[in-house]
């Protein structure tokens, strides 16, 4: 049969973008259908624009501590305008880059929504149908709503955040992931009074407690008001603000914005899945199998919208593999194990590997090495700051199972560490490897005791 493309792809973010150029690459001919923006959530209101904001919320801080190495800074005062106009201009940028790639490659993108009518059937918004060999599902997802709280419509979400019209004096944040943590941190840092919202005891629920516990004193010496154990029961609004009631008890707090980042959905309502044949789990994720196919042979779903490892790396690299196997005649499958990832909060974390309470509950002998320390910048600055690192070690093998780190450039070190990991390094690769001083980094390579030693277990 003859179709007018060998791939259609809906959604233009990490994961479509990077699976419609390499399938481009491999000869396929290829439609891409985008109905907001080229980049997708990373580049248009997710990690890219969230990093900018993380970087200006540091500079209050920065000026502080200058004073400790004989500077004298006055009159420093911070613009919300002119950083969201200067963030948009990044983001315009970033996205006639995406929108230039997909042209070299030869990919024509459709500035409109797309559904699926068949295996091999997509319908335009315009009414065009559009048939192809293969299909492929990156519509990413969207962020939760609680639609049952009084009051819910008065929240924003991760979405609206980007384009306040002025930076809030009160932000209540609901939510304790990577995206709360990392706004409470962000807004916090550009002066606002900020107040943490979480149901759970901590924060960053299956990272190790090392780093939870670290990161939640961190945020309580910025002033940061960590209510946990907690939920909304309902929000007002008056002419003065939002308030913002709660059901355990604790006393209501008035805010200029409420922020619900509660987590996020696959986006795949309206998406015509179930007409095709393509099966979702209970929050409407596309079921897939290693190769990222669905349930219908020739449609595929990556990033997102499978809810597998939501991660934009991941998204891309499953993105990748997906167009290789199919086009490139190089079949392989993206390896979730063993992810480094970050959390730009401040500090900053990175973490790959196990947690010490799985490395724990999997039956071996586990040693820990653990250092907390003051940061050198901070020996002038003065300022009240710990970084945490740690291991977590194959008490048998020696094998390094987990590293975690809250500290400064914390992300960027655990790039590093990942690929130790990923290469099965042991403890004494580390040891035997060279510090680089005076760094924090060289903590990973000098920990020599261990800090605690767990037996096997029975």
């Amino acid at each position: 049969m003859a179709y007018d493309v060998d791939l259609f792809v809906i959604g233009a973010g990490s994961g479509g973008v990077r699976a419609a150029r390499i399938a481009a690459g491999h000869g396929a001919k290829v439609k891409i259908a985008e109905e907001y923006r080229v980049g997708g959530t990373c580049v248009i209101r997710g990690c890219v624009p969230k990093k900018l904001l993380v970087y200006a919320s540091q500079y209050h801080e920065h000026i502080e501590d200058a004073r400790g190495f004989g500077w004298t800074i006055d009159g420093a005062r911070f613009d919300w305008a002119t950083l969201i106009a200067n963030k948009d201009k990044e983001i315009a940028r970033l996205e006639a880059a995406y929108r230039a790639n997909l042209d070299r490659a030869g990919v024509e993108i459709l500035p409109q929504r797309a559904v699926i009518t068949g295996p091999n059937s997509v319908r335009l918004a315009d009414g065009t149908t559009v048939t192809a060999r293969y299909i492929l599902i990156a519509t990413g997802a969207r962020p939760s709503t609680d639609e049952a709280l009084r009051g819910g419509e008065h929240m924003i979400s991760s979405n609206e955040v980007f384009q306040l019209a002025e930076l809030p004096k009160r932000i209540v944040i609901a939510g304790g992931g990577y995206i709360a943590v990392e706004f409470a941190g962000v807004f916090a840092g550009l002066g606002s009074e900020v107040t943490l919202v979480y149901r759970g005891e901590k924060i960053l629920r299956g990272f190790d407690e090392d780093l939870r516990d670290h990161l939640m004193a961190e945020y309580a010496k910025k002033g940061i008001k960590l209510v946990m154990g907690d939920v909304f029961t309902g929000i007002d609004k008056a002419a003065s603000g939002l308030t913002v009631h709660f059901k355990n008890g604790h006393a209501p707090v008035e805010a200029d914005q409420v922020l619900a980042a509660i987590g996020r959905k696959p986006n795949t309502a309206r998406l015509g899945l179930e007409a095709a044949g393509v099966a979702v789990d209970e929050i409407g994720a596309v079921k897939v199998d290693a190769r990222s196919r669905s349930s219908v042979a020739s449609i595929y779903a990556v990033g997102d919208v499978t809810n597998r490892v939501n991660l934009t790396p991941v998204a891309i690299r499953e993105g990748h593999a997906f167009a290789d196997t199919i086009f490139g005649g190089k079949p392989w499958s993206a390896d979730h194990s063993t992810i480094p990832t970050a959390v730009f909060s401040e500090p900053e974390i990175g973490t790959v590997g196990v947690t010490e309470q799985v490395a724990r509950a999997s039956g071996h002998a586990v040693d820990i090495y653990r250092a907390v320390f003051k940061p050198m910048k901070h020996t002038l600055s003065g300022r009240d700051t710990r970084t945490l690192m740690k291991l977590v070690v194959d008490g048998e093998t020696d094998k390094v199972l987990g590293v975690h780190i809250c500290g400064p450039d914390a992300g960027e070190m655990i790039q590093m560490a990942g690929i130790a990991v990923k290469m099965g390094a042991t403890k004494e690769d580390f040891d035997a490897t060279m510090a680089v001083h005076p760094t924090a980094a060289e903590e990973l390579v000098t920990m020599r005791t261990p800090s605690a030693r767990h037996a096997k277990a029975a």
